[in-house]
């Protein structure tokens, strides 16, 4: 039984950086494909390899899964890396190494610090010495592995200034030429003065809000905003309709990811109420579980698995 969205929404649920590549299918088997909502890898693939790591997302691309998605912090000494938490003791052994800088906070580390620690053992011991890596490294990586980003601003009052530091980043590793800027780039954030700040600099890129604003509400966001990306929670079918009612400012319909969502029935639940994406922990179940209720292969035309660097 192929995914269908609710009468009440309308048109394709692929579209702008969301929207799958052309596999050459036949019209009536691309259209069928068009409907399946693109499974986003929430921090690579944290259900099989430690999250925010480089090894999170090569086992996102030998899983066939074409986005990721990350978090950009900043060091002490102005440096960006890629970690969720704004403390470094979940997801490292800072506490271990440095036991008198509680909290840990990542803003108080240097790079030089923070490239010391082991990022991987937390985990499991098989990812014994991962590291915490730089943005640039990570940003080299994702394109090595024939991927596309969705990154997210993490907490930007903590950062001033962070807009247009990352904004740099991604000129120096060639990330905002037309092909990234056109399908492989979105960037994110809870705050929507830093989404704003980052529209005036760079109002190509595609750019998404992370929350659930309230209908009467959401034409202030499209005029910076081409996602909506609400906690999958507050997803309903009125809501949905309201979103794709609305243009964002490339003049296209607003998207919408859903977060974080690892329960195959709840993905196609999700996928009816016409979400264009959704974020997983384990994005390769959940795009195998939407593939079989649509009757797709999951993984067609999916590159092979990228020699190692």
């Amino acid at each position: 039984m192929r995914i269908r969205p609710v009468p009440s929404v309308t048109g394709a649920l692929l579209v702008l950086a969301l929207a799958l590549p052309a596999l050459g299918t036949p019209h009536a088997h691309a259209r069928a494909r068009q409907e399946l909502p693109v499974t986003i890898g929430h921090r690579g693939v944290p259900a099989q390899a430690p999250e925010n790591t480089l090894a999170s997302i090569d086992r996102a691309a030998a899983l066939g899964i074409r986005w990721v998605e990350n978090d950009v912090q900043r060091t002490r000494d102005g440096q960006l890396v890629v970690l969720h938490d704004t403390t470094l003791e979940r997801t490292t052994d800072a506490r271990r190494r440095f036991p008198g800088r509680a909290p840990w906070k990542v803003g108080d580390f240097t790079l030089a610090e923070i490239e010391t620690l082991d990022a991987g053992s937390w985990f499991d011991r098989r990812f014994a010495g991962e590291r915490v890596p730089t943005l640039s490294s990570y940003l080299r990586r994702v394109d090595h592995n024939h991927q596309r980003l969705l990154l997210e601003l993490k907490a930007p009052e903590l950062y001033p200034g962070v807009e247009q530091q990352t904004v740099d980043a991604l000129r120096q590793a060639s990330w905002l030429d037309r092909r990234h800027v056109k399908d492989r780039l979105v960037v994110q954030s809870f705050d929507a003065a830093s989404l704003r700040t980052l529209h005036r600099l760079r109002p190509d890129v595609k750019k998404g809000f992370l929350g659930a604003p309230k209908t009467a509400d959401l034409r202030s966001y499209a005029a910076f905003a081409d996602q909506i990306n609400p906690d999958h929670g507050n997803v309903t079918a009125d809501w949905v309709r309201a979103v794709h009612a609305l243009n964002g400012p490339h003049g296209h319909r607003l998207e919408i990811a859903a977060w974080t969502v690892d329960d195959p029935a709840r993905a196609v639940r999700l996928g009816r109420l016409g979400v264009d994406a959704i974020i997983s922990n384990a994005p390769h179940v959940i795009q195998a579980a939407l593939a079989e209720e649509s009757g797709e292969d999951p993984f067609a035309g999916v590159p092979p698995e990228p020699a190692a660097l």
